[in-house]
């Protein structure tokens, strides 16, 4: 009965297409309707096909060409309308659209999850889900070119424009399902859905969901660059099919944030993560993989180039900048060299930017209702602090293009400095006292190499700068000149004790940083004092309290001056350890620094050669025991190789056996153990360390 009433639908839409109330109106509810009957018979009827129950498979079959035939008849719907000579309107034909795309999610979700629909029995009924994939990859492309057909104005009714928006909105939903499915109709599916945002833009801009276009957009991105990863060697056909749509989503989110950008503050930190998960994967990043050059040169075209081009679009933005800039940014290991390059290359950029893009990025937030930032040059000094092991390897990019001259390969610390000289020399007057704010305050921090850049920096500044710069400096320099000699007279500190007395805990940071030695006696008398009393109050609480030494955990983690004592006890105590008492074991815990663990790892290890006795043993060894079996699951891979390196020498050294057995609980621990004695590599990447003169090479 439903067959025939299609077939009428059809025969009646050919001869009056115009009446869409008489006809789409009532007919595309019917043909959904009947449409979702059939899977739902199908979910039914599956579980009894099989080869010998040819009457179920039969069954199937015939409902499988049914609904082949349904598509085939929207299909013959959707060329007549394209057929007619005027253009189609959207009120003429306003059901059919919508019945189409719910029929086709069905559809395509159907043929998705097959092979669990039909329980392993797919040889049955392939050839007509191959064919129902065929004829709804056919009528989408058929409703894809009857849309395009369509053209709105600014006059267009509100229901036209809310048609759409949810055609736009469909195909959006369809591409989760279609993305495994067939690469072409994925791609397709995505260009028409940008270019009818971008062609209804005036229009429908207000009303799209940018945010999961982006989102789906970026996913994709990830998706097929992914892909390219795991199929880059050898390079074959499906490499480069993946490879270029990886480029196309790049390119295509591109557009799309070039068309949208102000309805995207939203997706920034999704911006931001996507090029730090992009970069990541390129040399010189540590953790790219070890593919071919020309593989490389594929990739870097196909996803790294388009960053830029990113990059670009997104510079004028607020919320990007504030992403970028975030004070308190949650990176990984693998994504601290990529944002160091990120803030670069912004670096690069943002002089040629308009006047109001130049203070959203130098000037770091005003008031206290903005969204924290940091200025652009302080965020680059602390990135380039955090790449520490970058600069250690080192790490080369290409250095700057010289005429006449094959690129080189230049370190971290040139490539910042370069581009912070070339954007120091463009940079407008006033933002210099900033600049040199932050430049001073890198001068400062303890890393010696963030000093020196901050000094190479300074030193292009004062030596190319104007002559107004340099009377600037010279006035500064005099004013420093003269605080020494009044401070050599006799300076008086008693507004810094009476701001920062150092008896008060959160004072000390202050006077860390000032030489004891450098003050006149009354003064230093006065902070040693205070430092003293400070050090007698936090003592004498932990004894009030009834702490032991056992349970000196709260005060080692809240107080950094009792953990740096504790770390140097621990080492001497190593050399000393026979005259230590046992109960030393119990200040470790997981939660004390790196340099705290690693003097505890010196004194576990030495403490095999220690007898322990007797009636301590039932106190002291189940927490050796525990102790050593934490530290070896520990994930930190400095603390974890150290605790190899500590176990094994304990149980090379101990008569208590009991600790190592009961040390290993975890298979995985023990299997750890095991190849580290045996010599055994943990995973798939090395490097072979070369040693030749004048350096090491690692490859």
């Amino acid at each position: 009965m439903h067959k025939n009433n299609i077939y009428v639908m059809e025969e009646y839409l050919i001869s009056r297409f115009e009446l869409e109330t008489r006809v789409f109106k009532k007919k595309c509810g019917i043909v959904v309707n009947v449409f979702d009957r059939l899977i739902e018979e199908i979910t039914k009827q599956v579980e009894g096909l099989s080869s010998q129950n040819t009457e179920v498979c039969l069954f199937l079959r015939n409902i499988l060409q049914v609904m082949v035939q349904m598509l085939e008849i929207l299909s013959g719907c959707v060329r007549h309308v394209c057929s007619l000579e005027e253009p189609p309107v959207l009120n003429a034909i306003r059901s059919l659209p919508s019945c189409i795309l719910k029929v086709l999610k069905n559809t395509f979700h159907h043929c998705k999850e097959s092979e669990v629909v039909y329980c392993g029995r797919l040889s049955l009924v392939g050839d007509l889900l191959q064919g129902l994939f065929k004829e709804a990859y056919s009528l989408q492309k058929g409703l894809m070119e009857l849309i395009d057909r369509i053209s709105l104005d600014n006059t267009a009714s509100e229901d036209d424009i809310s048609d759409i928006v949810s055609v736009i909105h469909s195909l959006l939903d369809f591409c989760s399902v279609i993305s495994n499915l067939d690469i072409a109709l994925h791609a397709n599916t995505w260009k028409f859905i940008i270019k009818q945002s971008v062609k209804y833009a005036s229009l429908v801009e207000e009303r799209l969901r940018h945010g999961d276009i982006t989102s789906g957009l970026c996913g994709d991105l990830l998706a097929s660059f992914q892909s390219c990863m795991e199929l880059a060697e050898p390079i074959t056909q499906l490499f480069q099919k993946t490879t270029k749509m990886c480029r196309f989503f790049a390119n295509t989110l591109v557009h799309y944030i070039k068309e949208f950008k102000a309805f995207l503050p939203k997706s920034c930190s999704r911006f931001h993560q996507l090029y730090l998960q992009i970069v990541s994967k390129f040399p010189p990043s540590l953790c790219a993989p070890l593919l071919p050059t020309p593989l490389f040169e594929e990739l870097n075209g196909a996803a790294l180039v388009p960053m830029d081009a990113l990059l670009s679009q997104l510079l004028l933005l607020r919320s990007f900048a504030e992403a970028v800039l975030n004070p308190c940014q949650q990176l990984s290991s693998e994504t601290e060299l990529p944002h160091c390059l990120l803030l670069v290359s912004v670096m690069g950029q943002i002089t040629s930017q308009p006047e109001e893009t130049l203070h959203l990025w130098c000037d770091g937030s005003q008031f206290p209702e903005d969204t924290p930032r940091l200025p652009l040059f302080r965020a680059l000094f602390q990135s380039f602090r955090r790449c520490s092991l970058e600069r250690r390897v080192p790490v080369l990019l290409p250095g700057v293009m010289i005429k006449g001259q094959a690129q080189g390969k230049v370190t971290l610390h040139h490539h910042v400095c370069v581009t912070l000289c070339a954007c120091v020399a463009a940079l407008p007057t006033e933002h210099l006292p900033l600049l040199e704010h932050c430049l001073l305050e890198a001068l400062l921090q303890p890393d010696t190499q963030t000093a020196l850049l901050a000094t190479d920096v300074w030193c292009f500044m004062s030596r190319y700068g104007s002559a107004e710069l340099c009377l600037h400096h010279v006035h500064l320099t005099a004013h420093l000149v003269s605080w020494v000699q009044s401070y050599h007279r006799g300076y008086n500190f008693s507004p810094l004790f009476e701001r920062f007395p150092p008896a008060q805990w959160e004072n000390l940071p202050v006077w860390r940083h000032i030489l004891l030695r450098a003050l006149s006696q009354d003064a230093r008398q006065r902070v040693e004092a205070g430092i003293i009393t400070l050090t007698d109050t936090i003592v004498r609480d932990w004894q009030q309290a009834g702490y032991k030494l056992g349970q000196l955990d709260n005060v080692v983690q809240t107080h950094p001056i009792i953990q740096c004592t504790l770390r140097l006890l621990l080492s001497m105590s190593a050399i000393l350890v026979k005259s230590i008492d046992t109960q030393v074991i119990s200040l470790v815990s997981q939660k004390c620094p790196d340099d705290l663990m690693l003097a505890a790892l010196e004194f576990l290890a030495s403490l095999g050669k220690v007898f322990i006795p007797n009636d301590s043993q039932s106190q002291v060894l189940p927490r050796l025991s525990e102790l050593f079996g934490s530290l070896l699951a520990e994930r930190s891979w400095l603390l974890h190789q150290h605790a190899l390196e500590a176990f094994a020498h304990f149980a090379e050294a101990t008569n208590h056996e009991e600790v190592i057995s009961q040390s290993l609980s975890s298979e995985e621990t023990k299997n750890k153990v095991v190849n580290y004695l045996s010599k055994v590599m943990n995973g798939t990447t090395c490097y072979e360390v070369i040693i030749k003169d004048g350096g090491t090479v690692y490859k």
